[in-house]
């Protein structure tokens, strides 16, 4: 199971939401390419970016330091917030970040996430993000009428094969992930599911690997200390 150590940005310094809302903002760090050299020089394997202007405004607003997380990094690099074009996924996958979430994007045109995956393969990851098993849109402040594993079974039709699952309601509470959503979503469509929200703890880490994840994605716990990554990344092995 590959651990995603997250970081968060929001006017170019790394930040947390608390359940997605833009106005409980935790500022953790003014220099996000510092932060993300030292979850690499930890043992951190893959990084996972969000660009939370971007997921608001419908582009990428914090591309250029992302860009340079991308250069200075060994270990590959995956970025959500904002994407709604194929100009906007070739230009970002052309400045060395490796893979690019698609979210709100995927449930309001399945043909981009079509010719996304067609064109990229692997490089595309589709973000379901559920309220009460919904799927969440737009920086998670409206909710589409798609159940959550009916979307994640649609994406999965169209050929992807990864999906990052976050249950919104423990994203940033540090009260353990939604497990029976995590495995219910592995079960119902056989590809790689990365759990992301809630992981407080490192036991929680050993919960989600019998849920059958492929990873997951650590945020605040990291930040707050609750976590040490490398007792993570032992757990996760």
């Amino acid at each position: 199971m590959i651990l995603y150590p997250a970081i968060d940005m929001k006017d170019g310094k790394c930040v947390r939401l608390l359940q997605g809302r833009f106005d409980e903002v935790t500022v953790y760090s003014e220099n996000p390419v510092e932060m993300a050299e030292k979850w690499e020089s930890t043992g951190a394997q893959y990084l996972h970016v969000v660009d939370l202007d971007g997921a608001r405004s419908g582009e990428p607003k914090n591309l250029t330091v992302v860009s340079e997380i991308a250069s200075k990094l060994k270990i590959p690099v995956q970025l959500g917030g904002g994407i709604r074009t194929m100009e906007t996924i070739q230009s970002i996958l052309g400045k060395g970040i490796e893979r690019v979430i698609l979210g709100t994007s995927a449930v309001k045109s399945p043909e981009l996430v079509k010719e996304a995956l067609k064109t990229y393969g692997n490089r595309i990851v589709i973000g379901i993000d559920a309220k009460d098993g919904m799927v969440a849109i737009e920086g998670w402040e409206k909710t589409s009428d798609f159940t959550a594993v009916d979307f994640a079974k649609k994406m999965r039709d169209l050929g992807a094969k990864t999906i990052i699952y976050t249950d919104i309601a423990t994203d940033g509470m540090l009260a353990g992930p939604n497990l029976k959503a995590m495995e219910e979503i592995v079960k119902a469509t056989g590809i790689d599911i990365i759990a992301s929200g809630g992981v407080s703890k490192v036991e929680d880490i050993k919960n989600l690997k019998g849920t059958g994840v492929a990873g997951a994605i650590i945020g605040k716990a990291l930040y707050t200390g609750n976590i040490d990554l490398k007792e993570a990344l032992e757990a996760a092995k």
